[in-house]
Order: structure tokens, then C-alpha cells, then sequence
């Protein structure tokens, strides 16, 4: 019920943005809302931009034009202390899950706490058996990411994401390189924090089981036209879409 309550309040907002390496352009007029709350699916084709479109969001890359609003707040016409505050907000969670192979799970999910808070050792240690346990992995703080599977991997990633407490979660791909069983479970886990943390969550994915498990709001991003060809709930565009694009790209494996 407080997702639905939550619904209209607009978290994130992308305004004509335009995304280019140089002069070549990756995408253009791209404009959505992500509300508060929502599991927010960046979907399309390899090479539409998707991971391009992350990188404008939580701050590595500048917009050749347009803008990006956190909470009405301009992103990239903020001050750079303005910026570092928004960006503080943000959990990000890469592609390769991107832990340190020389740590253990606990020194990795420690490092933003010690690097951006004033807490004492023993304070962080006690945040860091919490998180880990959030993510099912109690107990396995003195392990090294060498010793774990994929799928554990990728939580102990999630895990450090949320060190900081953010209100934003971002995901690149979360599932990729996973087996079914294993995508299926952080899909869920996904709803789960979700829900219990009131985070909203943007996921770049070309994954059908989890954009269709978890995405509430997406955009779809077309290679061929360079721009947003759809927005809304996944669900509703594979029910209404005439596009043959999106039909296509819904329906894959269905044939």
C-alpha cells in the first residue's frame, strides 16, 4: 500500500536528454519519470545505450544536452558539494558486481562506511553482519569473493550498495552471468529491499523473466532510431504495444 501511496511522487526526472560520445550520438530526447518507489526497467536491444543511460544517471557522464532532476533538484547544474550530496544518496550495483578479489565480504562492504562516515570499527562491523544478513549471507563475512558462487557475489555487491543507507538504488545487468535459479532469487531480493527499505530502484536489463518479475515503470530504448520508442509498466506493453520493435523484444522466445 505505500508504493501505491508513494506513486506520484516523482524520484528522478529525465528531461530531453541527449546522450553522445563526441558527435555521434547514442540516444535522443529521452524523457521519463522514475516515481518513488518504483522498480524502474531501462530495457532495449545490445547497443540501444542502456548502460550509457546508467552512467548519465548516477552521475559518470555528463548529457550532451538536457537534464537530469533528483527530488526537482537540477543534477548537473548543481555545485559540485550539491552533486556529492545527491550522489550519497545513490547504492550502485555493477555489472561484474565489481568486489575487491583481495578483501573479504566484510572489508568490501565496510569501505564506503569507513571512507564516508565518522562511525568506530565496531560500529561498522556491527552494520556490516547487517547488511551481509540482509542479503542471506550471515555468516560469511570472512570469505573472498574467489570462495563464494556468482549468484553470492552479486549480494555481497548489493550488500555494499546499501552500506550507506541510499534512497536510489542503481543495478547494471544484475542477473547476467547467472543461472535461472539464481537470477530468480535476487529478483526477489530486489522486492524485498524494495519494500523493506523504501528504496527506489532503477535496473538495466534485457532479461524477460526479470523485467517482467520485478518492473513496475521502464523505458525502452531503440538502436536503429536513437531514442525512446515506450515508457510505462512492461506488463502493459507487451498487453497493448502495436510496435513490432517492442513486440518482438517482449515476446522473445515465446514463438
Amino acid at each position: 500500500m505505500e508504493n501505491q501511496a508513494n506513486k506520484t511522487t516523482a524520484r528522478i526526472e529525465v528531461r530531453d536528454l541527449t546522450m553522445a560520445y563526441g558527435s555521434f550520438v547514442i540516444q535522443r530526447d529521452l524523457g521519463f519519470t522514475v516515481n518513488s518507489g518504483d522498480i524502474f526497467i531501462v530495457m532495449g536491444g545490445s547497443g540501444c545505450g542502456k548502460s550509457t543511460l546508467l552512467r548519465h544517471l548516477v552521475g559518470l557522464k555528463e548529457p550532451a544536452k538536457g537534464k537530469v532532476f533528483f527530488d526537482k533538484v537540477s543534477f548537473w547544474d548543481s555545485e559540485p558539494a550539491g552533486k556529492n550530496a545527491i550522489m550519497r544518496r545513490f547504492g550502485v550495483l555493477y555489472q561484474s558486481g565489481a568486489l575487491w578479489s583481495s578483501m573479504t565480504l566484510a572489508e568490501n562492504v565496510a569501505l564506503p562506511l569507513a571512507e564516508y562516515t565518522r562511525l568506530s570499527p565496531s560500529q561498522i562491523n556491527e552494520l556490516v553482519s547487517l547488511k551481509l544478513a540482509l542479503v542471506g549471507l550471515a555468516g560469511f563475512e570472512e570469505f573472498y569473493p574467489s570462495e563464494i558462487s556468482g549468484g553470492m557475489c552479486k549480494r555481497a555487491g548489493l550488500a555494499r550498495a546499501m552500506a550507506l543507507d541510499p534512497d536510489i538504488l542503481f543495478f547494471d545487468e544484475p542477473s547476467a552471468g547467472l543461472d535461472p535459479i539464481s537470477a530468480r532469487r535476487l529478483d526477489e531480493l530486489i522486492l524485498e529491499l524494495r519494500d523493506s527499505l523504501g528504496a527506489t530502484v532503477v535496473v538495466v536489463t534485457h532479461e524477460l523473466a526479470s523485467i517482467f518479475a520485478i518492473g513496475n515503470n521502464s523505458v525502452f530504448l531503440d538502436a536503429e532510431t536513437r531514442t525512446m520508442t515506450a515508457a510505462g509498466d512492461p506488463k502493459k506493453l507487451l498487453a497493448e504495444s502495436s510496435d513490432p520493435k517492442i513486440r518482438s523484444f517482449l515476446t522473445r522466445g515465446e514463438q
